[in-house]
């Protein structure tokens, strides 16, 4: 992975700017489109991702490496970011996406370009919402 540091001298330094800050250092370094996957605020410990239990000396970059992260970035001695590029991946826009509810009650999320004229949800176009399925509302 690539360390890049950014000298910060200054006291207001917000997670804002610096994540800003990652982004575009990353830019002048050959990422065309980077994207922040984890971080670390050293004054706070606070970190994302972050799980009951996680090192908050370490976990945030062992995830970025592991996840698909390219470049770290200091950012003063406040803030640790792990970034990779997504310059390669499909975006969607908007997903033509609707949440049904079933005569039973169940809820499904359904792709709205499937059900045609019906507000029914029917098995290809819908799935119902559980654990796995998050609600769109």
């Amino acid at each position: 992975m690539q360390n890049l540091r950014i000298d910060y001298q200054g006291s207001d330094l917000t997670f804002a700017k610096a994540s800003q800050l990652a982004r575009s250092a990353a830019m002048e370094n050959s990422m065309q489109s980077p994207a922040i996957i984890a971080w670390h605020q050293h004054s706070s410990h606070a970190m994302s991702p972050s799980y009951d239990g996680a090192n908050p000396a370490s976990w945030w970059e062992k995830y970025g490496e592991g996840n698909g992260g390219r470049m770290e970035v200091s950012v003063g001695d406040e803030f640790d970011f792990v970034l990779m590029d997504t310059r390669g991946y499909e975006t969607v826009d908007q997903l033509p996406i609707r949440n049904l509810v079933a005569e039973d009650g169940k809820e499904y999320i359904c792709l709205a370009p499937m059900l045609g004229d019906s507000c029914v949800p029917v098995e290809k176009a819908c799935v119902p919402i559980d654990e796995w399925a998050a609600n769109q509302y």
